[in-house]
Order: C-alpha cells, then structure tokens, then sequence
C-alpha cells in the first residue's frame, strides 16, 4: 500500500499590525546561514532573468604593484 504525500494549501489572514517581522526572523539566524540564502536567491533570480547564461565577471581588471621609492 502507496501513501501518497499531499500538499495543502494553507491562508492565513492577519491584521498588517500582528504580521511578524522578517528582520527579526534574519537576526535569528547566523551569518553565514543568511550569506547562503542570499547567494541562493541571486543564483536563482539570475536563473530566472538571464536563463543559461555564462556566469562571470563583466570586467576584468589588472592588479599592478606599485615600484616604493
């Protein structure tokens, strides 16, 4: 017997005054969990606006080290 996993729609209807704060959802997390849920969202979107592009810097720019006098 096949349990089948089904998604449920869920709405919650709230006032604007005792919606919950997504800064304080975001200082609860650490550092580098938010630095991966950001460079996620920007693969994602870049995804989404520039489809299979080559990712890669649009510049390239020259280090050169300075002669000291």
């Amino acid at each position: 017997m096949k349990s089948e996993n089904k998604i449920v729609k869920v709405i919650t209807k709230t006032r604007l005054v005792e919606e919950k704060s997504d800064f304080k959802y975001w200082q609860t997390k650490s550092y580098a969990e938010r630095l991966a849920v950001l460079e996620e969202i920007r693969q994602e979107f870049n995804e989404w606006k520039y489809g299979n592009a080559e990712q890669g810097f649009q510049r390239v720019y020259r280090i050169a080290q300075l002669k000291q006098s």
